[in-house]
């Protein structure tokens, strides 16, 4: 009774978690044969058939009759009266199989057995789900939110699988409610003890890709190839697109007529502005397209350091650099350049990097950070503009652009 009632119980788990019959057979024997290793010392000489799918279970233990006081092992010999309990015609050297219920393993044998079974499926149930999610990194999947924590949203997708998003991995706009599909990409996968930890991802540049892919046929079909990705996640991003095929114009091709491609992409990544732009193996050229929307008048660049020196005039300065930076730091990115503004046609200016006797180190490269590397370039925005782009403090602030005001009113 005790063997069907083992059965049993793992067959819930196996209809439960869909184990195929082989795999079901792998599992119980391996862990009977644990169980009578622990109980008798080894396991060689027991003979375990297993029938999942009727519930049939037998052990049966096979030892040599020895003469009555000459056993040595118990667990490899019996006496020979022992064995003519079992049967009467049994001589010394022949071998006796014998059934082993489970009630002789012990009540604690068989509760460890039962344990041992569990772990074993939940353990084989993880390793599945570990290898399935391992292969589709990198791939956008939907799932629905399941319950929300202050540093992480728990996703469940159809199948009934946890998937993490981590508030890091979550645009700034974004809000949910339990019940709401979301999606995005699976960033990774890695075994967390017997269980599998999957996160999920709204803000990596490879879920923009997928969505363009997606949304785009030409992506989609390999006749446009994004070359490169970037992004700051609900604010800007800048994508790089190409065509083998001459025929086709990629960006025209991406964004659509008025917009009407990209625009279901906008709105999925919380109305990013995304900038598409034609990618070109000139450096120069791809340089200058990567600063859009500004005009770039001339570029000198240091391809060893991985530097360029991008000039322009100064209505152009704020549109390359952007709100907060973003736009140089993106172009930077990009294309792989670190990438310095300088401005044109203005006289009498004077470079940061003179008043550092009155300026602090840091402050200097805090505004340099952001295209603002002139005494000018810092004194034509106002105090507002300031603070959002370098995100230094309001009195620091007032007290640099002080110190640049006298030096043009000596």
């Amino acid at each position: 009774m005790e063997n069907l009632a083992l059965i049993d119980s793992f067959s819930e788990f196996k209809d439960e978690k869909l184990i195929d019959r082989v795999t079901l057979m792998v599992i119980l024997e391996e862990v009977f044969r644990n169980t009578l290793k622990r109980k008798f010392g080894s396991d060689d000489n027991f003979d375990i058939i297993i029938n999942p799918d009727k519930g049939d279970l037998e052990i049966w233990r096979n030892r040599i009759v020895v003469a009555d006081g000459e056993v040595e092992d118990e667990n490899q010999e019996i006496e020979l009266t022992a064995a003519r309990k079992i049967e009467p015609d049994f001589e010394v050297g022949e071998d006796v199989s014998e059934e082993v219920k489970l009630i002789d393993l012990g009540r604690r044998s068989i509760l460890s057995l039962r344990q041992n079974l569990i772990a074993k499926i939940h353990e084989h149930d993880s390793t599945n789900i570990f290898k399935q999610f391992k292969e589709l990194e990198g791939e956008l999947y939907t799932a629905e939110v399941h319950h929300i924590r202050s540093r992480e949203v728990i996703l469940l997708d159809d199948d009934g699988n946890e998937l993490i998003l981590p508030k890091d991995r979550q645009i700034g706009a974004d809000f949910y409610r339990k019940g709401d599909n979301v999606r995005g990409i699976i960033e990774s996968v890695e075994m967390r003890g017997n269980k599998p930890r999957i996160i999920f991802s709204r803000t990596s540049p490879k879920f923009l890709e997928k969505l363009f892919e997606q949304e785009i046929p030409e992506v989609f079909d390999g006749l446009i190839n994004i070359k490169k990705a970037v992004r700051i996640p609900g604010d800007k991003a800048k994508v790089a697109v190409d065509s083998y095929d001459d025929r086709i114009d990629p960006v025209g091709a991406c964004v659509g007529m008025k917009g009407s491609r990209i625009h279901g992409i906008v709105r999925e990544l919380g109305n990013e502005n995304i900038d598409v732009i034609n990618y070109t193996n000139n450096i120069q050229l791809f340089i200058t397209r990567a600063l859009s929307p500004a005009k770039v008048n001339s570029l000198k660049i240091d391809e060893e350091n991985k530097r360029v020196q991008v000039f322009l005039n100064p209505e152009e300065v704020s549109k390359a650099i952007g709100r907060g930076g973003n736009n140089i730091r993106l172009a930077g990115q990009l294309t792989g350049f670190e990438i310095d503004v300088y401005r044109e046609g203005m006289e009498e200016d004077v470079e940061l990097a003179e008043f550092s006797d009155e300026i602090d180190g840091w402050v200097i490269e805090e505004f340099k950070k952001v295209g603002l590397d002139t005494a000018k370039s810092v004194l034509e925005l106002d105090l507002p503009d300031l603070m959002k782009r370098t995100d230094l403090e309001e009195e620091t602030i007032q007290e640099v652009v002080k110190i640049l005001k006298e030096e043009f009113e000596e």
